[in-house]
């Protein structure tokens, strides 16, 4: 059984289908791609995945020990909570928080303690809530910022921005993480650093990734499997290679020049 898998998912606004009859799986570990022009349907089938929005048909099954979970219907902090994270293709932190604090919101999906250790401060409240800084600035070195922990998240330079946006996805424990063009807006060093970023973290935290990337470079080398969506519709699926090569895939995105990629 895949840790994903999406049977004929449909998602229709009036008389525009926006995602129509997708169906892909996503097996445990795997780093795969989803491509396609601006348009093509990819944000509205992560929206999906994650419970921004509600399909008009089809399922999304999410393996776990306890068995399988239909996450279609589910609201977004449910999905999470499954075990299901993501970044945007916008960035969207809590701007006027601090960036720890943007981490350690996220990791209170998870609290042990209830409200009333919370309000009355019992010492089950002060461990987990040492534990959860404690894990939050783990997670801000990992990227670099923990020299700027105390520093309003508004106030970081753009790409810095991005990486604390992945840090707070991580901190809710997910199994599989959903990177919207986690490049967009980087040069290339900064992409290529974030390349090796994307490839640690997958080993260091097991994680199953899904990465949304208009960047060739980045996806054809670390992507093992790619599915292209044009027009809404899941036009080729298959390996860097295979995709490189594909006729359909090259006249609806890709350019010949692909190949130089």
């Amino acid at each position: 059984m895949p840790l994903l898998k999406v049977d004929k998912l449909t998602k229709s606004f009036g008389g525009l289908t926006a995602v129509s009859n997708v169906s892909l799986h996503i097996d445990r570990g795997e780093l795969v791609g989803l491509i396609g022009p601006n348009g093509a349907g990819k944000t509205t089938l992560f929206n999906l995945l994650t419970g921004v929005y509600v399909p008009t048909s089809g399922s999304i099954n999410l393996e776990k020990d306890s068995g399988v979970i239909e996450l279609a219907g589910k609201k977004p902090y449910n999905v999470t909570k499954e075990g299901l994270a993501r970044t945007f293709q916008n960035i969207r932190l809590f701007k006027d928080l601090t960036v720890i604090d943007n981490v350690r919101i996220a990791m209170h999906l998870n609290v042990k303690y209830g409200l009333g250790s919370a309000f009355l401060h019992f010492n089950k409240y002060h461990n987990e809530e040492d534990e959860l800084k404690a894990e939050a600035e783990r997670l801000l070195d990992i990227f670099h910022l923990s020299h700027k922990k105390n520093e309003l998240a508004k106030n970081l330079p753009y790409g810095e921005q991005r990486h604390l946006e992945i840090a707070r996805a991580l901190a809710t424990k997910p199994s599989l993480l959903l990177l919207d063009e986690p490049a967009a807006g980087m040069n290339p060093y900064e992409t290529a650093a974030l390349t090796d970023i994307i490839e640690w973290i997958r080993t260091e935290f097991d994680l199953t990734i899904l990465l949304i990337e208009h960047d060739m470079s980045l996806v054809m080398k670390i992507c093992e499997r790619i599915y292209v969506l044009d027009y809404g519709m899941l036009i080729a699926s298959g390996e860097p290679d295979e995709i490189r090569k594909n006729k359909r895939v090259i006249e609806a995105y890709l350019g010949e020049d692909v190949n130089n990629a």
